[in-house]
């Protein structure tokens, strides 16, 4: 006796592989089979790509941070060093909004982390 294919929970199975397959071109989309390889993958490099997005967000952080610095004559690492040694707990992400939106406030914290250096040289 053959098994039955055509029960409740294998229709809602399909109907969620090809729901998450909408919008993929061709084949892709609307055969099964296929649908099923094509979504896996995308599950996959949206794991993947879930660490990328945040190594992304603090390289250009960093960026910013470093064109902000160097507009006042340090450079990326001088600038943390300096801010470590002054004991100022602002993270790069903090750090790279103020460098971009408030340019006063981060020259601020400049002259906080030059002193600092030169406290400790």
């Amino acid at each position: 006796m053959s098994r039955a294919t055509s029960t409740v929970h294998r229709h809602a199975k399909r109907k969620k592989v090809l729901k998450l397959a909408k919008g993929y071109r061709g084949r892709n989309s609307t055969n099964y089979r296929i649908a099923i390889e094509r979504v896996e993958k995308g599950l996959q490099y949206a794991y993947r790509d879930r660490k990328v997005k945040k190594r992304n967000f603090r390289s250009l952080w960093i960026q910013r941070i470093n064109a902000g610095a160097r507009e006042h004559g340090l450079t990326y690492s001088q600038f943390m060093n300096g801010v470590k040694q002054a004991g100022i707990d602002l993270d790069r992400k903090i750090l790279a909004d103020l460098a971009v939106k408030e340019p006063e406030a981060f020259k601020a914290l400049v002259d906080q982390a030059q002193d600092a250096l030169k406290a400790s040289a």
